[in-house]
């Protein structure tokens, strides 16, 4: 516990540090103070962090789903603009002497040399009354700096001001600009749909009757506020184009209960392919009622396989096993259960949420594991701390007698954006080496 304080109290500094660095590149270095604008960024650095902790408290307190879809699209989209207009920022950092530097040589051109000042004569003294009678002239005051002449000591100059305040608004500017389309960009990525991806996996066991079999993998959906049943319909249409010969759907289905979410898996009842749709839990169904979520996934047609195995008539065993956020209600993977006597000759695929039970599936003499969870990284450079935790993040690799395929998702989760982790549904197809 004391750990995780620790770990909080950092993360929330660091936010609190780069928000704060976000307002003054963007907010107080670019305007006056005092006028609205500045009024108007300061809100606005206060209130969108406020719509992020919302949106991400109001699905977990239960908070009627109208307002969990008010708060979600500011919200979420929030985090996402400010990675990348840190990034760019940063980046611009490094350009500002650059660009204030050329600016003060290029002034210094324009204005060329300067004249000889001509002096001025001096001001007739002025006689002041002194003690014991008399008068001395007042000494004359001193002029204001002239043109071309260094301010008092402790102030800039008005063109050093106007250069610094230029330069601000340039790069600022700039950087909020590159922000916005990255943003949009990649949130146009999402909303459009997921693409197909065809991968072709050779399998020494696989039957010839087995070579060519097209599995549709679909993970990572994440229904939620913001993507609702046009994006299940997205998905679904995407697929049946395909015409797979099985489909597996291997977690992260939803992020909300089935009260609020029931109707936007409907379209999953349309979902076609010549030996079924299949199903396992993912570690956000155990945030939102796994077990009604399998129930219901049932009901629209899909069959959820809970730790355990069937034959496919193509000649090879297809089985999977619940995610291992499970195992903290008591539910989890059970490989064994799963995997357990079965006759080792023929080829086994794995459904599974999470990459990192690979090394299970390597000691059970599966052949190719499915997966999702990782979404790519789904915002760059989230693809590095995504490999800190997952064996592999996006693609085929392989691990000793086992291959593994993790795709990086049909939708995406908390922002809905992707930059350089395009969504995908990917055909997976099986080659028989006997063929």
């Amino acid at each position: 516990m004391v750990v995780f304080l620790l770990v909080l109290i950092v993360v929330v500094a660091l936010l609190v540090a780069v928000h704060r660095y976000v307002w003054q590149r963007l907010v107080r270095d670019v305007t006056e103070p005092g006028g609205l604008p500045r009024r108007l960024g300061t809100a606005a650095a206060v209130v969108l962090p406020l719509l992020f902790v919302a949106a991400m408290a109001s699905s977990r307190l239960g908070a009627p789903f109208p307002l969990q879809q008010a708060v979600a699209w500011p919200g979420y989209l929030w985090p996402a603009l400010l990675l990348y207009v840190t990034l760019a920022l940063l980046v611009g950092e490094a350009v500002r002497p650059v660009l204030r530097g050329w600016l003060a040589r290029r002034a210094a051109r324009t204005a060329g040399p300067s004249p000889a000042p001509v002096p001025e004569p001096l001001p007739e003294p002025v006689p002041v009354s002194v003690p014991g009678g008399g008068s001395a002239p007042e000494p004359p005051s001193a002029a204001p700096a002239g043109p071309g002449e260094p301010a008092p000591a402790g102030e800039e100059a008005p063109a050093e001001v106007s250069r610094r305040l230029f330069v601000s608004r340039v790069v600022g500017g700039t950087a909020a600009a590159v922000a916005v389309g990255t943003v949009g960009y990649g949130t146009y990525g999402v909303l459009r749909g997921p693409r197909i991806k065809r991968v072709t996996v050779p399998l020494a066991k696989v039957p010839r009757a087995a070579h060519g079999y097209r599995i549709a993998v679909v993970s990572d959906v994440h229904l939620g506020p913001i993507l609702g049943r046009a994006h299940t319909q997205r998905i679904v249409d995407a697929v049946n184009s395909a015409q797979p010969d099985l489909i597996a759907v291997v977690g992260d289905l939803v992020d909300g209960t089935v009260a609020d979410l029931g109707s936007a898996a409907e379209p999953l009842a349309r979902l076609r392919a010549r030996h079924g749709s299949f199903f396992v839990t993912g570690n956000h169904e155990y945030f939102s009622g796994a077990d009604a979520w399998v129930d219901h996934v049932r009901e629209l047609g899909l069959r959820p396989l809970r730790n355990e195995r069937l034959e496919i008539a193509a000649g090879f065993d297809l089985a999977g096993v619940d995610d291992i956020a499970g195992e903290s209600q008591g539910q989890g993977p059970d490989f064994a259960k799963a995997l357990g006597d079965r006759d080792r000759a023929r080829a086994a695929v794995l459904l599974a949420h999470q990459p990192v039970v690979v090394h299970d599936a390597v000691r059970h003499g599966v052949d190719l594991q499915l997966s999702g969870h990782t979404h790519g990284g789904q915002l760059w450079p989230g693809n590095f701390i995504a490999e800190l935790a997952n064996p592999t993040v996006a693609g085929l690799e392989r691990y000793g007698d086992t291959q593994l395929y993790v795709s990086r998702g049909a939708g995406a989760w908390g922002p809905p954006v992707r930059v350089g982790a395009p969504s995908d549904i990917t055909i997976v197809q099986l080659a028989s080496k006997q063929a």
